[in-house]
């Protein structure tokens, strides 16, 4: 016997799926004329020499994202519908870019330096926007979505998102082509402005019941101390958010592939190309099949068949005789990614109630965020130390530990509340 709320989730299933496809693809359109691996590293080359700031790029922005969401999840969980704080916090991390296309534009005048400073404090604000906006966004989506579709719904998000990052990354290259410096920046910025807010008005149209069936404790409680009993009751979460955690260290020489290739095999631009086409298709394909298998057979599965293929990927890279060995290691990597990002996931929001549930989301995130941070630097100075084969090999390592925490100590969260 379905209650109220849940069968106004059903009844108005197609239509939140519909509308929140279109966010997906329409922030994925935008993300490409602004990526953080490409576009902005770019546009910070364009005013200083500094490698370290470049690479801060990529780095504020997944800290940004990870660190809030414990923080938040104490406020979320005792939110009836979370719509209207999604909306309202999504804003921080869509605004900043129509400021980097103003610096762009006025970079002439205002000077490298200040550009540069105004350029990190807006990658500052738009890096935690949207960490302020992912766990009540993770839990709105996890209560309009029924449990059995969710990792399908999650996947098919992120790969169409995907297919619209690599339409429009192809456009912004052109565009960047074309126009001349700063301009070209500044076109990017206020393009990826504009599919920001087609996006935004696609999630506006999201329909939310009020949940007047969840049981909200009066007594409001921190997030620490909810932390610290989800932590000492559930074993099963601990043992997850450890194979979560050493999952970044099994991907840590994913970063230097393209490096490695280049050096080894003298490889060209156009090949460089080709890869990463080959990288972005198989995270597409891979974030649709992957999420549908992990509804019908069990998310852990999944993950186990990523850490694989992270030990796959790190070993044909060890070994490789040509670069033709690196089409496989990049398919590879893209499996091994949807399944820490897309699968990791789906399965986070399997764990506890749904008042529980934005405080798995924020542990599973904000906890996983110092090592998302200290693999690639890990990777790199043992690339710079030694070389890119021992990163190889100790990547591999950390899979097969992975490996191993996932076949003996988790198990998949929704067979165990069935069993209860």
């Amino acid at each position: 016997m379905l209650s109220p709320l849940e069968k106004d989730i059903r009844a108005n299933l197609k239509h939140n799926v519909t509308v929140n496809l279109w966010d997906g693809g329409l922030f994925g359109m935008a993300l490409g004329f602004a990526s953080f691996s490409t576009i902005l590293p770019l546009f910070v080359a364009s005013m200083t020499q500094s490698t370290t700031l470049i690479g801060l790029v990529p780095a504020i922005h997944s800290a940004g994202w990870l660190l809030p969401q414990l923080f938040t999840a104490s406020h979320v969980s005792r939110l009836r519908r979370y719509k209207r704080t999604v909306l309202a916090t999504t804003i921080h991390e869509r605004i900043p870019f129509i400021g980097l296309g103003l610096i762009a534009l006025l970079l002439p005048r205002i000077g490298m330096k200040a550009g540069l400073i105004l350029t990190f404090l807006l990658l500052v604000w738009q890096g935690l926007g949207g960490g302020l906006t992912a766990n009540s966004w993770t839990s709105m989506i996890s209560k309009i979505i029924p449990s059995e579709s969710r990792g399908t719904f999650f996947g098919f998000q992120a790969g169409l998102a995907n297919l619209f990052i690599s339409i429009s990354a192809i456009g912004a290259g052109y565009l960047l082509d074309y126009a001349a410096s700063p301009l070209n920046f500044a076109l990017c910025f206020f393009i990826a402005g504009f599919f920001f807010t087609l996006s935004w008005l696609a999630l506006a149209q999201t329909r939310e019941a009020l949940d007047t069936e969840k049981i909200i404790p009066q007594e409001k409680t921190s997030f620490w101390d909810d932390s610290k009993k989800v932590l000492r009751r559930d074993s099963n979460f601990n043992w997850f958010l450890a194979a979560r955690f050493l999952s970044q260290f099994a991907t840590m020489g994913f970063s230097f592939y393209i490096v490695y290739a280049l050096r080894r095999f003298n490889m060209d631009t156009v090949t460089a190309g080709y890869l990463t086409a080959t990288l972005t298709i198989s995270q597409t394909i891979a974030n649709a099949g992957m999420g549908w298998m992990g509804d019908k057979f069990g998310h852990r599965l999944m993950l186990l068949v990523g850490a694989l293929a992270a030990v796959l990927s790190s070993l044909l890279a060890w070994q490789a005789m040509s670069l033709a060995w690196f089409y496989p290691v990049f398919i590879l990597a893209g499996l091994t990614n949807v399944a820490i990002w897309t699968i990791g996931m789906a399965m986070t929001v399997e764990f506890g109630s749904e008042v529980e549930r934005p405080i798995y989301i924020g542990l599973s995130q904000t906890l996983t965020a110092p090592a998302t941070i200290a693999a690639p630097l890990l990777g790199g100075w043992i690339a710079d130390s030694v070389g890119f084969i021992p990163t190889f090999s100790i990547s591999t390592a950390f899979a097969v530990l992975t490996i191993s925490i996932l076949i003996f100590f988790v198990r998949d969260p929704r067979s165990l509340k069935i069993h209860r």
